[in-house]
């Protein structure tokens, strides 16, 4: 009888994982730029994953769908709380971005929480991992941040395909 409701939290989960970017396509293209405020991006989005403070006042809310999903939404709010931005930074115009000496804050700023972080020892780095949608929608496709574990910042990044047969 116990394993009942672990199997149910189970479909759920994978059901919800599923179904994040249906409701996505539903409510993004309600979110105007200048016109949408935080309260009616709570109610169409949610609880944001994180939110971003910035020194002018402004701030960003991150929307990722990882490790399930191939995308992170960062909507953007001026000091009054109307969106003035938002962007899917898991695509490619957004990977040159993630440049040489970058700390992980700044990386987590630009792209979101990783889908799996990994630490490799022997190769003296730390590597940030996110699903992205690829060229061809058969094979698995990643987008890879390399660390440094002396330095702590960024060494190099690139993506990561895996083809299925």
């Amino acid at each position: 009888m116990m394993r009942l409701p672990r199997v149910f939290a189970v479909i759920l989960a994978a059901l919800s994982g599923a179904f994040l970017p249906a409701c996505d396509i539903v409510n993004l293209p309600e979110i105007k730029v200048g016109v949408t405020a935080q309260s009616e991006v709570k109610r169409r989005m949610g609880e944001p994953g994180f939110v971003h403070h910035d020194a002018d006042g402004s701030v960003v809310w991150e929307y990722s769908r990882q490790p399930a999903g191939r995308t992170c939404y960062m909507i953007r709010f001026d000091r009054q709380g109307i969106v003035s931005e938002m962007a899917q930074v898991l695509s490619p115009p957004y990977f040159s971005r993630a440049t040489p000496g970058l700390t992980p804050d700044e990386i987590r700023r630009l792209f979101g929480q990783p889908a799996r972080r990994q630490v490799f020892e022997n190769l003296n780095e730390e590597v940030w991992e996110w699903r992205v949608e690829g060229e061809n929608p058969l094979d698995d496709s990643y987008f890879n941040v390399y660390f440094s574990l002396d330095e702590g910042r960024v060494k190099k990044s690139g993506l990561r395909i895996e083809h299925k047969a």
